[in-house]
């Protein structure tokens, strides 16, 4: 009579083979998760904007289920269960990408920390931003309740951008591969960008689009948080041409291409935001500004990792004073 393996034995056997699928080094697989995690990560931003913009933020009135009765949302619900739902959906796929994220770079925790340690902390800010969500719909939409939700997205962003920028770079040591003073105004563009989306959330929660009708503002003047609002905007603007500019003389390829693109991106939000203001904050618009700002988000991230290069790479010998940094 033919032996069987033992369940324990074909358990033993299948977690062996998962192990040894996992992937030892960065590979391509890596590199594609790795967009789509920061893709899914923007896209979040835009459902989210979506559920705010239409009013749907309680289209699903109870959490975590959808109803008291269930899980999905229902037809009787219409078109705000849908988007409320499918947001809420993303953030299934976010948790699964999450996951998946981590597993391929676990093999990798002696040799490449610095994805190891990105794909945990970005994974566990994906419960956290349920709960937070779950939280704004249990306190009606109270605005500073979604600004945080819209906070912890924007920290995702830079996460997820962070760890696709890195499954590209050499591992090791990373010198600074940029003048001091480059660096400096690069990292106060970084601060002033972080001014600049948490303005836009006050505008936001004093305007029409904080939520459903019932939703209560911050009590703030939208008028006049739109002008406070484009102060930082432009001075973002003005020390992005500086850092473009400069990048030309001082920068390597990696910092020219990056500031390039945060000026591209700068523009449009720009261009946006004076349109929407000019005509009513159509909620369309307001979306695409909020999108935007996750893109900034990202790309400035780009930046401020792109000034620094691995040691193992050719350097000019003015830089060999210049800091040394941990992988």
């Amino acid at each position: 009579m033919p032996e069987y393996p033992h369940p324990t034995q074909e358990s033993d056997i299948t977690m062996k083979r998962m192990i040894a699928w996992l992937p030892d080094r960065v590979d391509g697989r890596t590199r594609v998760v790795a967009w789509i995690y920061l893709a899914a990560q923007v896209m979040l931003v835009a459902t989210g904007g979506a559920v705010r913009l239409t009013g749907s933020g309680l289209g699903c009135p109870t959490w975590p289920t959808c109803t008291a009765d269930s899980f999905v949302n229902t037809p009787e619900m219409g078109i705000h269960g849908v988007i409320e739902f499918g947001n809420r959906a993303l953030g299934g796929v976010l948790a699964l990408l999450a996951i998946i994220a981590f597993l391929q770079v676990v093999k990798l925790y002696r040799t490449r920390r610095d994805l190891f340690l990105l794909t945990l902390i970005a994974g566990l800010g994906v419960p956290l931003q349920a709960i937070i969500g779950g939280l704004s719909v249990r306190t009606q939409l109270t605005w500073w309740v979604v600004g945080i939700h819209l906070i912890i997205s924007i920290v995702l962003v830079a996460l997820t951008t962070s760890y696709l920028v890195r499954v590209y770079a050499t591992p090791g040591p990373r010198y600074r591969a940029v003048p001091g003073w480059y660096a400096a105004l690069a990292y106060v563009t970084a601060a002033v960008v972080l001014i600049t989306v948490l303005v836009g959330i006050l505008t936001t929660g004093a305007g029409p689009h904080a939520g459903d009708q019932k939703t209560p503002r911050n009590g703030l003047n939208p008028e006049v948080l739109q002008h406070v609002h484009a102060i930082p905007a432009y001075v973002t603007f003005a020390l992005t041409l500086v850092l473009v500019v400069a990048a030309f003389r001082v920068a390597g390829p990696g910092v020219r291409r990056f500031t390039q693109y945060l000026l591209a991106v700068e523009l449009l939000q720009i261009v946006v935001g004076l349109i929407q203001a000019n005509t009513g904050l159509p909620g369309v618009l307001v979306g695409v500004h909020m999108t935007l700002a996750a893109l900034l988000t990202a790309v400035m991230t780009a930046v401020v990792l792109s000034l620094y290069s691995p040691v193992t790479a050719p350097r000019d010998p003015q830089d060999s004073a210049q800091d040394v940094v941990a992988a």
